[in-house]
Parts: C-alpha cells; structure tokens; sequence
C-alpha cells in the first residue's frame, strides 16, 4: 500500500508527459505535413501512429527510470536507452505504416525522412527523460529530507521522555525516605503523603504523551508536588503563586516547572533551619511566557551543594529540543537571592 502511494505523484508526472508529447507531437506533425500538401487520411494516419510510437517511447524511458536512478558517470546508459527507443519508434512506424496508407508517393516520403524522424524522436525522448530524471531527484531528495526529519523527530520525543523520565526517580526517592521517617512518628502525615505522591505520578503518567500543556494543568501538577514537599519539610516551606490573567491561555512543557522549584527548594532550605519562601512570578511578555522564581541564597555563609545539575541542564535540553533556542534558560544569583527566569515560546 506505501509503495503504491509513494509512486502516484511519478505515475501522475509519466501520465501527463504521454499526453502532452501525443498531443504536441501530433500537431505539430499535422502543422508540417499539411504544408507539404498531402491528403488529410495520409497525415492523420501517420501522425496518429507516430505520436503514439513517441508516447509509448516517453512511457518507456519514464517508468525505465521510476525504478533506476543513474548514478554520475553512468548518463551514458539513459543516452541509450534514448536511441534504442527512438529506434524501435522509427522501425515500428517503419512497418506498421504501410499497413495503413497505400499512397506509395506518401510512404517514399516517409522513407526519405526517417533520419529527421529519428533526431526528432531522439530529442523528445531524450528531453522527457531529462524531465523524468531531474522529477525523481527532487522527489527522492524530498523523501529523503522527510525521512531525515521524522528519524530527528524520534530521535527528539525519545530524548525528551528520557530526560523527563529522569527528573522523578531523584523525587520519588527523596518522597519516599521521607514517608518511611514519617510512618513512625506521624501516621497522618505519611498515609496524606502516600495519597498526594500517587495523585502526582498519576498525573505524571498522563502526561506522558503531551508535550505542551494549559498553563493551569502544569500549576495544578507543581502544587502537588509542592504539597508533598511542605509535608517533607512543614513550616519551613512556603510558596508563593503569582500570574495575571492573561496567561491563563498560555502553553508550557510539561512538567518543566519542577525541576526549577526543587532547585529552589535545594538551595533555599538547605543548610538552614529558617522558613524560607520560593516566589514563582509568571508574566506575558510579547509572544513569551516568562516564569521567574527565586529564594534565598546566601552566598558568603552556605556552603556549595554538590549535585548533578541535572535538573537545569535537563531543563535546558528539553527547551533546546522543543523550540531550537539556548537562551530560554537563565540564571543569576546575588547575596542573598537566587533567581531563575525560563521563557517560552508561544506558537
């Protein structure tokens, strides 16, 4: 079935070339013929056939060429494949002609021209398979181009679920250490947390197949996660949550919230026994949503965490991949506060 769809727009391109050269072919051999006076049976006969003989030759040479694609060097062999079929149209219309005219003047004619007969067949053959050949290469350029894209579109949706299905083992782990501490000393706690994480990696999972998603969905899913974290770390944690109304209708990829926010939290409540409050302040700026979120950082007196990094380098993979900019991932940091700004896109 692929096959046979993949060769219709060639099939459709030999199709109107057979018409084309039987109908120019045949006038343009009635125009000449009628010049030298000849009676209208002989000339239609003649030129019917004759076209008809080119035709099939154009024909030939177009499905010949639908199947063998000549390599440099090797154009010797369509010049041919050119002159043997100019050569069968000249010997079939040689034979075939007398069986239909009985004029003998008009086939002595014929006779006398079957050198002109035979460039001009050679030239309309030939110039058919020159279109035919530089059609197919274009459309197997096209075919190639295409499959090239859909294998760097695999490639593409492969490494974006690998990246995101890397962002919640590191979670997951952290959850769960924090349940088994719980399930002791606060029951409670632990069964609203084992509740609230299944809730998250449920929504997770269906988001599997989305690469874009509502601004609200992807807010609904990071408070989740957030809930589970307040449980992780109870009052310390606060959050604040800011975004006017007209980004209601913005888009974002899913879930590339969180990784950002739990490297705010790791760097903002880490090393300190304060409460701390991550800010995520989103605004509309041109054709871009922008997402800011900071905590507090001090520079001079906590230490560097050690890590991965993982989680801004993932982030910033996964903006490559999706709109081919590296600029849409910044980060800066001062005394006291530590600031990352995500842009994206709106198509």
């Amino acid at each position: 079935m692929s096959t046979a769809i993949d060769q219709n727009p060639k099939n459709r391109l030999i199709i109107v070339s057979i018409l084309f050269v039987w109908l120019v072919y045949f006038g343009v051999q009635v125009a000449l013929l009628l010049w030298y006076a000849y009676s209208w049976k002989n000339i239609l006969q003649d030129s019917l056939l004759n076209a008809s003989l080119v035709a099939f030759g154009t024909f030939t040479i177009g499905n010949m060429l639908n199947y063998y694609q000549p390599k440099r060097g090797s154009y010797f062999n369509i010049i041919i494949w050119v002159l043997s079929l100019a050569a069968i149209s000249i010997a079939l219309g040689k034979y075939l002609l007398p069986l239909l005219v009985e004029d003998v003047d008009y086939l002595s004619f014929v006779h006398l021209s079957l050198p002109l007969r035979f460039c001009i067949n050679a030239l309309v053959i030939g110039a058919m398979s020159i279109i035919f050949m530089f059609w197919n290469m274009a459309q197997s350029q096209k075919e190639n181009e295409k499959r090239k894209m859909d294998a760097e579109r695999l490639a593409k949706e492969a490494e974006l679920y690998n990246l995101r299905q890397q962002l919640q083992p590191h979670f997951l782990f952290n959850s769960l250490n924090s349940i088994i501490a719980l399930i002791g000393r606060k029951p409670d706690q632990a069964r609203n947390m084992t509740f609230q994480l299944s809730d998250f990696l449920r929504g997770t999972l269906r988001k599997d197949d989305q690469q874009l998603i509502p601004l609200e969905d992807e807010i609904e899913h990071l408070k989740l996660y957030l809930e589970i974290e307040k449980v992780r770390f109870g009052h310390r944690l606060a959050t604040t949550l800011n975004y006017p109304e007209d980004c209601a209708d913005c888009k974002l990829p899913a879930m590339i919230l969180q990784p950002l926010v739990e490297n705010a939290i790791k760097h903002g409540l880490y090393g300190t026994t304060e409460g701390v409050n991550i800010d995520l302040e989103m605004k509309k700026e041109d054709n871009l949503l922008v997402v800011q979120i900071t905590n507090p950082f001090d520079k001079e007196n906590t230490p560097p965490r050690k890590g991965t990094g993982f989680g801004l380098r993932g982030v910033q993979r996964r903006l490559f991949l999706l709109f081919g900019r590296t600029d849409l991932l910044h980060t800066s940091s001062s005394t006291h506060i530590f600031t990352s700004t995500i842009k994206i896109p709106q198509l």
